[in-house]
């Protein structure tokens, strides 16, 4: 037990690592958006050879980027919320008493606050937590999930959304889906000024018309086009590294391996979607809830454009971490 203890932890150092490290990427992708902007609006340009001028769009859009994130940062559950159709889950029928009671034993094992709790009247087995933080936090489950787990399962499923809370997966993730938003708005702007302004355009002893402005200008162009791709992919990938990191953090906090993966077996043979999942809110459930969630492909291009590993992956980590064949 202690040697499956010392791989969780290695797991979650190394998906922390990796994280991190997405999330700079993606900060970078936003600040290259924006300084080509200011090429494109010529508060930046080139001149004898070298850059003159002050990045000024590229720091407006980063103030615009953080006012935005403001906005998520503090009414970002309830849009979510709203989204999903949830509505608050109360202790009236002995099922929800089970899962008021589940999600305070999880609260107390990884030591947090008790999360609100709603639920979503759907069929198809599924959760999500979102919140700013442990203190306004929530959890949502479906009513297929309350319908279909037992209860170790169900402590298996809460405590991988605990993980999320704890590690402040809720925040990330929002402040992602608004960075997201605004490298979209940023490229529609640019390739829009482009189209009506056009580069280019000035010839005040510039070097906008040689060849270095002109592979500057390709470039920016480039990255005009490849930004909301790029982004998407890289919030798809820091969802899919934190979601081996709740699962590994599932299992510490039930103090029971098997818990989680009975609840992902029994997932992975669910076919049917969520009704009310949009891909904005997708990368918040334990399973993917949009049509096709349960291909469990395992190609290169099948998990790049996915926002979670694949379910079979998941289930295999868990088996080798008890020791067993995957």
């Amino acid at each position: 037990m202690a040697a499956t203890r010392a791989d969780f932890r290695e797991l979650e150092r190394r998906n922390r690592r990796a994280t991190v490290l997405l999330v700079l990427v993606f900060l970078a992708l936003f600040s290259a958006l924006g300084f080509g902007l200011d090429f494109v609006l010529g508060t930046v340009r080139l001149k004898d050879g070298q850059l003159v001028g002050f990045p000024l769009l590229t720091v407006s859009a980063l103030v615009v980027g953080s006012f935005q994130s403001l906005i998520s940062y503090f009414g970002g559950a309830t849009l979510v919320l709203a989204s999903a159709h949830a509505r608050p889950l109360l202790p009236d029928s002995p099922q929800h008493q089970v899962v008021t009671d589940v999600v305070r034993e999880m609260a107390l094992a990884s030591r947090m606050p008790v999360p609100r709790l709603y639920i979503i009247d759907d069929p198809a087995p599924n959760a999500f937590a979102t919140g700013r933080d442990p203190w306004h936090s929530v959890i949502c489950v479906t009513q297929g999930l309350v319908d279909q787990m037992d209860r170790e399962e169900l402590q298996g499923v809460i405590g991988h959304e605990m993980a999320h809370i704890r590690d402040y997966d809720i925040r990330t993730m929002m402040m992602i889906a608004v960075l997201v938003g605004g490298v979209a708005m940023l490229t529609d702007f640019l390739m829009r000024w482009s189209f009506f302004g056009g580069l280019g355009g000035r010839d005040d002893g510039e070097e906008s018309q040689g060849e270095s402005g002109m592979l500057l200008t390709t470039a920016v162009f480039i990255l005009a086009m490849l930004a909301p791709l790029f982004s998407g992919l890289i919030a798809m990938a820091v969802s899919r590294q934190r979601e081996y990191l709740a699962d590994a953090s599932a299992v510490e906090f039930t103090r029971n391996p098997r818990a989680l993966l009975r609840a992902l077996e029994q997932i992975a043979q669910s076919q049917s979607p969520l009704a009310h999942a949009s891909r904005g809110i997708a990368h918040l459930f334990i399973v993917n809830p949009l049509t096709g969630a349960r291909d469990d492909d395992e190609g290169f291009l099948d998990n790049l454009f996915s926002t979670h590993p694949p379910l079979s992956r998941r289930i295999q980590r868990l088996r080798r971490m008890l020791g067993e064949a995957a």
